[in-house]
């Protein structure tokens, strides 16, 4: 059944909370890429947005829609006119209102999609706002994620006097060719940066390594045997993560002082497991359990032995586990700060992290501390992103298998 209310009330209300949404995040995208101040107009896009969402809902044909709706949007967005308040020049204000109208003509009538102009029934209605609240989470969730990363780069591409003069002008200056990689150059020639990259590298498949080697059988065991506190210990896994690392961070000192293992690459080898292996446990168990224990027990019927069973049943079919925990082992070594920060002192046996942190001072330039964050974070961001696709094939190769 229809209802007045759904069509000409979530209709207005859907356009003008994503034209201002839209005007906001093409206002900051602007900003960023060009220095200008850009800032959207908060009545006159809710206005604008309402008449718009109404549009949407005509009966026009999806084409029809988009072009109208982005040449109205074009013309009424020009400097001076539309939803964004600027103060710059004209080319990049014509700029950013055709990005606006293009955008708004696009995807608003997806939003909308083929509802009728007028009363919508409740379905249709609850199916244009799940595809507002999906659009608005994928904009906003993606600016957090990027915003960060992009000012973490632009401004590691700035030199000291650029910063100084306008902060927040995150535009380049791409006459100056590879100059902009100048701080980049100077961390690896000056600073030492690609001795502290090796050393995190190996510190972190040592990790890894040790990491699977106690992990395995621990969880294999947990998962399959039976025996005394067996339920406890399995519960019991985690509660490491229980007690902060800062309150350890007295005792650990001390020991390693006393060892001697303080200030050495071997003292955090030794310490990175213990904080990896417990999670490590933790989700090896649980995909080891759903493994079909059918399975194990024909490799035990055709004469294998227990760990022949593990080494050639269980451990292919876990490929995918094995790579998810290796990958969350390798970043968590890979970006711990507060160890490397309280046992190493040496700059020759500086992790990334350690290394990173030894550039936040005065005496230092702002862009090589930004720089030496980029040097560490998109190398993990790269693993990521290419073993992913590994754990998707080995997830299906694991299933066939099964």
């Amino acid at each position: 059944m229809k209802s007045l209310r759904f069509g000409y009330v979530s209709g207005p209300i859907i356009g003008a909370l994503w034209m201002f949404t839209l005007a906001t995040t093409v206002a900051i995208t602007m900003s960023f890429a060009t220095g200008d101040a850009f800032r959207p107009a908060l009545w006159l896009s809710l206005v604008l947005g309402a008449v718009f969402g109404l549009l949407a809902t005509s009966g026009q044909s999806a084409l029809i829609k988009t072009v109208t709706l982005s040449f109205a949007v074009f013309v009424l967005t020009l400097p001076g006119l539309g939803p964004m308040m600027m103060d710059t020049s004209a080319l990049n204000a014509t700029f950013a209102s055709a990005a606006l109208a293009v955008i708004t003509g696009w995807s608003l009538p997806k939003i909308m999609g083929d509802n009728p102009f007028g009363a919508l029934t409740r379905h249709e209605m609850e199916e244009a706002w799940i595809r507002f609240l999906t659009g608005f989470g994928y904009m906003f969730f993606t600016a957090i994620v990027l915003i960060p990363f992009y000012v973490m780069v632009m401004t590691s591409l700035k030199s000291q006097s650029a910063l100084l003069q306008n902060p927040l002008d995150f535009s380049l200056d791409l006459d100056k060719g590879w100059g902009l990689f100048r701080s980049y150059h100077e961390l690896f020639r000056d600073f030492n940066f690609g001795t502290y990259m090796w050393t995190s590298f190996y510190v972190s498949v040592l990790t890894v390594f040790i990491t699977l080697a106690f992990s395995i059988p621990g969880a294999y065991a947990v998962a399959r045997l039976r025996f005394s506190g067996r339920k406890a210990f399995s519960r019991s896994i985690l509660l490491i993560y229980m007690v902060p690392m800062i309150v350890l961070a007295l005792p650990i000192y001390i020991a390693f002082s006393i060892t001697g293992l303080r200030n050495t690459v071997l003292g955090i080898i030794l310490i990175y497991p213990v904080t990896t292996i417990p999670v490590a446990l933790y989700m090896l168990q649980g995909y080891f359990r759903g493994l079909p224990a059918e399975i194990e027990e024909a490799g035990l019927m055709d004469g294998l032995n227990r760990l022949q069973v593990i080494w050639k049943i269980t451990l292919p079919l876990a490929l995918p586990a094995l790579a998810s925990v290796s990958l969350y082992v390798f970043m968590i070594a890979w970006n711990e700060f507060l160890l490397a920060f309280m046992l190493l002192d040496d700059p020759s046996k500086f992790t990334l992290t350690r290394g990173v942190a030894m550039l936040n001072s005065s005496e230092i330039p702002r862009e090589h501390l930004m720089a030496g964050a980029v040097i560490a974070t998109v190398p993990v961001m790269a693993l990521f992103l290419g073993l992913e696709k590994f754990m998707t094939k080995g997830l299906t190769a694991g299933s066939v298998k099964g």
